[in-house]
Order: structure tokens, then sequence, then C-alpha cells
């Protein structure tokens, strides 16, 4: 199976091109296969490039665990780059059509390629029934959360998928390693969470490190960037357009004026191969 390994902001994926290849029958499988750094090619799941009948192209992907996620704000970058730089559709402004919808994205180019894009992640989900998690109410903004021995502050957004935001005054591994974990299993969130921590910097600047459902810490996450720029917003630490430090590198956010929230940021494909899928059962 032909692969392209790709990244966002160091938040990598395996890439499959449905344009040209045969889809995996069971990709989730693929994904925990695939995705393992030792055994495998690498990553933080696997993406799908697909044909689609609405949009220049559809994305699905999985993470790691191989879990079916709705949406990914890096990866989605990387299948725009990928359309564009192997002429699948050679043109700056494409539409991806995702679980959530047909996003729009803005493609900056230089020498031929796309390196950078704008993406517009449409406008946060903010009601605590459809973000989804147990507290209720029209926002979730700074409600306690306990986890094992931690009392937590926590904002909720869903960008398309869920995210519970918490502020902290050092950013460090014990919250992201130690509390991620338990956060994102937590029973207040019925189809788990990505946990997002944040050490704002300024109102115009944070530091950001994540714990991904389905894939553990990762370098970077698109969505959970939006998150926090709209947590921030709503609970007066930060304004509207901010820059996200991530450890694989930044974003820049916007909550704009229409309500919808834009994503700016890289996507570098990194190289290509053909990977042959293990025999054994891998569940």
């Amino acid at each position: 199976m032909r692969f392209t390994k790709m990244h966002g902001a160091g938040n990598d994926y395996v890439y499959i091109d449905g344009f040209a290849d045969a889809l995996p029958e069971r990709p989730d499988e693929v994904a925990r296969q695939i995705a393992d750094r030792h055994f495998g090619v690498g990553g933080d799941g696997l993406v799908l490039i697909c044909p689609s009948e609405v949009a220049d192209a559809r994305m699905r992907m999985f993470n790691a665990d191989g879990s079916e996620a709705e949406m990914c704000g890096n990866a989605i970058r990387c299948v725009a780059k990928y359309v564009y730089d192997h002429g699948i559709a050679a043109k700056d402004q494409l539409a991806i059509e995702t679980a959530i919808g047909v996003l729009p994205i803005w493609l900056e180019v230089a020498g031929g390629t796309a390196r950078r894009a704008r993406v517009d992640m449409g406008p946060p989900v903010l009601a605590g029934a459809d973000i989804p998690t147990t507290f209720t109410g029209e926002q979730i903004v700074d409600v306690p959360l306990t986890v094992g021995q931690h009392e937590l502050r926590v904002t909720c957004v869903s960008m398309g998928n869920p995210h519970c935001v918490t502020y902290v005054d050092v950013l460090d591994d014990h919250w992201v390693l130690g509390v991620g974990p338990l956060v994102e299993r937590d029973p207040h969130f019925p189809q788990r969470v990505n946990a997002e921590f944040v050490e704002v910097i300024s109102p115009t600047e944070v530091r950001m490190r994540v714990w991904e459902r389905g894939s553990g810490e990762t370098l970077a996450c698109g969505t959970g960037a939006a998150a926090v720029c709209v947590a921030g917003v709503l609970s007066g630490r930060s304004e509207r357009r901010i820059t996200v430090h991530l450890r694989g590198g930044d974003l820049e956010l916007e909550w704009a004026d229409d309500g919808h929230v834009y994503k700016t940021g890289p996507a570098v494909e990194v190289f290509s191969g053909e990977w042959q899928p293990a025999t054994a059962d891998t569940d």
C-alpha cells in the first residue's frame, strides 16, 4: 500500500491517496498498525484522501488507536496541500469535505507547492449538550471539574470534535501526561474529549499542549488551538486573534466577526513509500 507521510506543526499522519489507489477495507485496523512508531510508519493516525461529490476531496481520519475522528485542523491543511501539489485540484482555494461539513481552505503557494493554509473552521459549538458534555448551559466557561486528586476549572468547546480547555500557571508534563488522560475519559464527556492545557503569555499569545483522545499527547492540534482561541475570549483571558505556540510550531487563530474561527499554519510533506500490512491479528 502506497502512502505519504505529512505533518502540520508536528501533528503527523500517514496519508493514503484514494484518487490513485484503492483504500483499505478496514482503515481502523490499518491505522493501529501503520501509526505505530516502532513497528509501523509512525504517526498520530491515518488520513484517507477520498473523492467527493460535493468538494475537491473528502477527508477521513483515524486516530492511532483506530477510532475515527470527526475533524483534524492540522490534517485538513495537509490534505489541501496534497490535493494541490499532486494535481488533483490545481487551484489555491479549495473545498474539503469532512464529517462536520465542507470547509473552505486558502493556500499560500510558493515555488509551485503549497506551504501554508488558512482554514475556515466554522463556528464553535458552545452549548453543553451539543459538545457533548454532561455540563449544562449555553456556555461552559470556567466550570469546576474534579479528576483524580485535581480540582480544575475548565471551558468546553466543540470545533466539530469536543475539547476541554484548562488554564494553568506553569505548563508542564504533570498537566498533560498526568491529568490529560484522566480528563479524556472523565464521565462528563460521553464521547471522550481532547484535553488542552494553556499558559497565557499575553492577550495575543498563549502556549498550549494537548492530550488528544485516541492518540495521547501530540505536537499540535488544530481544532484544539481553535477551541483555545474561543475559550480565551469567553473567559476574558485573550483576544479574538492570537498566536498559539505548540510543541511542533505556531498556529495563528482568529475568532472573526462572522462567528467563524480561522486557522493558519504550515503543511509539510515528509516522504512517501510503500507499506506492507502485518498479517497477524491486531485486535
